[in-house]
C-alpha cells in the first residue's frame, strides 16, 4: 500500500469525485481535503515550499477559513451534511458559523468559556459559561467539567420548538 501511495500517479480531485458517493450510513470516505500551512514556517519558506511541491499561488489561510472551503464545496457538489461540528480553534471563529446559518445547516462549535455571546436576540452579552450555567437542566446533557478556568465551555443542548434562530447574513467568508 506504502508503495502504490508513494508511486502512483492519479488525479487526486477525479479520485475525490468518484469516493463522494460512498459518503453513506454504514461507511464514510474523504469527500473533500485542503492543505493547512502554517504561516511562519511553511508560507514564508520558498525553499521549503518548493522541495515540497507546494504551488507558489497557494496561501495561507486559517483552520476555520479551510474548513468553510471544505464545506462548501463538498456542499456544491451535492454533498449535504447534516450536521458540522468543530473543536475551539473553530469556534474561535464566528464567521464559519454565520456560513453554517446561510446554508441552514445545524452546526455545534465549541468556545472556550471566557468568549462572550450575544442573547435575548442580540440585546445582551455574556460569557459563554455563564449563559450555560443559566440553562435549565431540562434538555442539556451532563459535560465533562474541566478544571482550568478558559478551557473550553461544553453544553449539548436539546432541540425542541422554542428554539430561536438569528437572520444570518451573507455566507460569503471574508
Amino acid at each position: 500500500m506504502q508503495r502504490l501511495l508513494r508511486y502512483a500517479r492519479w488525479d487526486a480531485d477525479a479520485v475525490r469525485d468518484d469516493l463522494r458517493a460512498y459518503a453513506t450510513a454504514r461507511g464514510r470516505t474523504l469527500i473533500e481535503r485542503r492543505l493547512y500551512l502554517s504561516e511562519h514556517s511553511w508560507c514564508t519558506d520558498s525553499e521549503r515550499r518548493q522541495a515540497a511541491g507546494i504551488p507558489d499561488e497557494t496561501e495561507f489561510a486559517t483552520k476555520p477559513r479551510l474548513a468553510w472551503e471544505v464545506i462548501a464545496a463538498a456542499s456544491d457538489a451535492g454533498v449535504e451534511a447534516l450536521w458540522v461540528t468543530g473543536d475551539e480553534a473553530y469556534g474561535q471563529d464566528p464567521q464559519l458559523g454565520t456560513a453554517q446559518e446561510a446554508r441552514e445547516t445545524r452546526y455545534v462549535l465549541a468556545v472556550v468559556c471566557s468568549v462572550r455571546v450575544r442573547i435575548n436576540s442580540g440585546r445582551r452579552s455574556i460569557r459563554a459559561d455563564t449563559v450555560g450555567g443559566r440553562l435549565p437542566a431540562r434538555g442539556l446533557a451532563p459535560a465533562k467539567r474541566r478544571p482550568q478556568r478558559e478551557g473550553p465551555a461544553l453544553l449539548r443542548l436539546g432541540l425542541d420548538s422554542h428554539r430561536h434562530r438569528r437572520t444570518p447574513p451573507s455566507a460569503d467568508p471574508p
